[in-house]
């Protein structure tokens, strides 16, 4: 696959933003099943919970500050 020519187009603030509260959302649904598995004795659950909640809030802040 090549490269595309020229500089690279940022998306606009308010679709950044909008991306970035969906990210937001779905990362405190990710911590509340961690917590939740982890509160219900499932720890296995409870780290894959907290692994997605801090990957999709990392995505989540990426998608925001860098465009």
């Amino acid at each position: 696959m090549t490269e595309p020519d020229g500089p690279h187009e940022r998306r606009p603030l308010l679709e950044r933003i909008g991306m970035a509260a969906i990210a937001a959302v779905l990362a405190i649904l990710f911590g509340g099943v961690a917590v939740a598995s982890w509160a219900g004795g499932e720890p296995f659950l409870a780290v894959m919970g907290g692994i997605g909640c801090l990957m999709t809030a990392w995505v989540g802040g990426l998608t925001l500050f860098r465009g």
